[in-house]
């Protein structure tokens, strides 16, 4: 069975994918522009004896992504893709007094648009298979808000929205829909911020690593999570 991981070059889109790749998943991994970076995930899936493919595309571009899945589909006749991570996201922070337009719309768009943009075409499949399994990345911002994250807050927050109302619709299907809302893990995502500062507020004392974020995912990728939809999984070390 296939599975795409969106953002999947870097940070814990690449542990995900290689995590899902030892589980026997063949493994798309969509990126829009780090050619050398996706290149490097599918070396480290491939010489772990795992399999996957590049998939290149903007995941906030309707038509793109459309057009990108379509043409996987035409070139997999008979296969499907069972398990989608929904894990493309970036961050533009400001106070919301000083965010520039463009850092709104671009926030909400790498996340909350492009989970319909992705998401929309493969539950048909997912259902008529009756077997599925979606995982948003949303983050703790879109559990407590984070100043200076308002685009971003918002954007994990209707990701967490989503889920629920997705899980619903699907859950007849034996598709499941979940969320994991990951603190601050080490990635590029957390760079410019002052880590021995960040650390002070969380119980755990220490920021997670991607491969532990992946694990989460491994296990709601898995027919052992098969009771479990609509839910947001918090992964922060405490921080709430």
């Amino acid at each position: 069975m296939y599975a795409l991981v969106t953002g999947g070059s870097r940070g814990i889109g690449r542990a995900a994918a290689i995590k899902l790749a030892q589980m026997g998943y063949k493994v798309i991994i969509n990126y829009v522009s780090n050619d050398a970076k996706a290149e490097e995930t599918l070396s480290a899936i491939r010489a772990n004896g795992g399999e996957g493919e590049l998939l290149k595309f903007d995941v906030s571009d309707q038509a793109a992504s459309q057009q990108a899945l379509e043409q996987w589909q035409a070139d997999h006749k008979g296969e499907y893709i069972a398990v989608l991570v929904n894990n493309a996201g970036i961050r533009r922070d400001n106070l919301l007094l000083w965010m520039e337009p463009q850092d709104w719309y671009k926030v909400i768009g790498t996340a909350l648009n492009a989970f319909y943009n992705v998401t929309q075409p493969l539950i048909q499949p997912m259902c008529r298979k009756k077997f599925g399994r979606i995982i948003n990345v949303a983050s703790v911002s879109g559990l407590i808000g984070l100043p200076g994250q308002t685009n971003y807050s918002a954007a994990k927050g209707g990701i967490i929205a989503a889920t629920k109302a997705l899980s619903k619709e699907v859950a007849p299907k034996n598709v499941t829909v979940n969320a994991i809302a990951p603190g601050f893990i080490k990635t590029d995502m957390v760079e410019g911020l002052d880590e021995e500062e960040l650390k002070k507020t969380i119980p755990a004392k220490r920021f997670g690593e991607a491969e532990e974020v992946a694990e989460l995912i491994g296990f709601l990728a898995s027919e052992k999570s098969a009771y479990i939809t609509g839910e947001t999984i918090a992964i922060t070390g405490g921080l709430n």
